[in-house]
Order: structure tokens, then C-alpha cells, then sequence
């Protein structure tokens, strides 16, 4: 979709600022015009106060860098260590995640809680857990399937996937996910969670 290109919030108070600095050396220079300092002492003062702010405004809306996003298959995650379905698993992979430099979402399906507490757990409760925004953990609707949830995201944040489940259903609509590298498969060796990943040192290996 394109869109006009918006407005530079710093260019009206700037040239309103101008105008109002040249109204005041005028009216100094002619005595007979002194009553206009009046006016553009005061519209000086207004337009520099909206040049700082839309300077401020420009600053924040600047785009951000693009992060390293990956989606974390949370509900094939949860079960890597021992096939028991434990939080504390896809905790360890958050961080190993974080200290690849990848920027992780979680997604779940609607019966996680139950496996893990016995009882539903919405987006917020599993954020919390995680210690993630709840804009990054999604439980999806009871009675769909998780995986094109997750497929999608990662399209659409052009990510990763973490995930040991092949997607084999989803191939037609989601063909991405015959390049190996776009699924991030991973388990526990020697008591450490291990991913696909170049070893860096950092207590995360590379799985064989």
C-alpha cells in the first residue's frame, strides 16, 4: 500500500520562526513599527517552542533498526527435555535466543496452560512467566491450530522459526520453510538446550 509521505513536523515552526525573528529586527530598525514587537516577540517565542517539540517528534518516530526477529514454537518447545511439557525449557530458550542477538516472540496453542498448570493461561500469564511484553507471547483461539499462526508471524516479521515440528501440512502455503535454515531445530545434550546455531562461547552449542 503506498501513502503520501507525511508532513516534516519541523518545517512550518522553522519558517514561522523565521518570519517572526525578521518581523522583530524590522520593528527594531523603524521606530514607527516598535508596536510590532508586540506581536512577534511573543510568535518568536510560540513558533520556537513548536520547532522544538516537532524536532523531538521527528527524533522519536525515527525508524528503529531492524531487529533479529525469531518465533519460538512455544507448545513443541515446552516439551525438548524429557518430552514433558515444562515452562522452564522454553524459558532457557528465551535466553539463549537473547544472547544470540535474536529478538524472540512466543507462540502457543490454547491447551499450553493446561499442559502446564492445569488450567487455560492466557497471553499476559505466559508473558509474564517468560518475562516477555504481552505483545510478543500469543496463545492462539481454542480449536485452531498454532502453526500458521507462528508461520505467519515469522513471514510477516520476516523471522525464524524455533520449532523440531517439520510443518509438513503447511508446506503449499508456506514454501519458505523447505530452506533449512529458516527452521531452528534444537533439544538437550548434556543437560544444556542446544539450537542449530553457530557456537559462540556463550554457554549455547551447536546442535549435531
Amino acid at each position: 500500500m503506498f501513502s503520501k509521505r507525511p508532513l516534516n513536523p519541523v518545517l512550518i515552526p522553522f519558517l514561522l520562526f523565521l518570519a517572526a525573528l525578521g518581523t522583530a529586527f524590522v520593528a527594531v530598525l523603524i521606530p514607527d513599527w516598535s508596536d510590532l514587537l508586540l506581536l512577534s516577540a511573543p510568535a518568536a517565542i510560540a513558533s520556537l517552542f513548536l520547532l522544538l517539540r516537532g524536532w523531538v517528534a521527528r527524533r522519536s518516530s525515527a525508524p528503529t533498526p531492524a531487529r533479529n526477529w525469531v518465533v519460538v514454537d512455544g507448545s513443541n518447545v515446552m516439551h525438548w527435555q524429557d518430552g514433558t511439557p515444562q515452562i522452564e525449557t522454553v524459558q532457557e530458550v528465551l535466553r539463549a535466543l537473547t544472547a544470540k542477538g535474536f529478538t524472540p516472540g512466543v507462540v502457543f496453542d490454547a491447551n499450553a496452560g493446561y499442559l502446564l498448570s492445569g488450567r487455560y493461561r492466557h497471553d499476559g500469564y505466559l508473558g509474564k512467566v517468560l518475562g516477555l511484553p504481552k505483545d510478543r507471547v500469543m496463545v492462539v483461539p481454542r480449536g485452531r491450530p498454532a502453526d500458521p499462526f507462528i508461520l505467519t508471524a515469522a513471514r510477516d516479521m520476516g523471522g525464524r522459526v524455533v520449532t523440531n515440528d517439520k510443518f509438513r501440512d503447511w508446506a503449499d502455503d508456506f514454501p519458505e520453510i523447505s530452506d533449512r535454515a529458516h527452521l531452528i531445530r534444537g533439544g538437550y545434550r548434556d543437560g544444556r538446550v542446544c539450537l542449530d546455531l553457530p557456537d559462540r562461547g556463550d554457554g549455547v552449542s551447536k546442535r549435531h
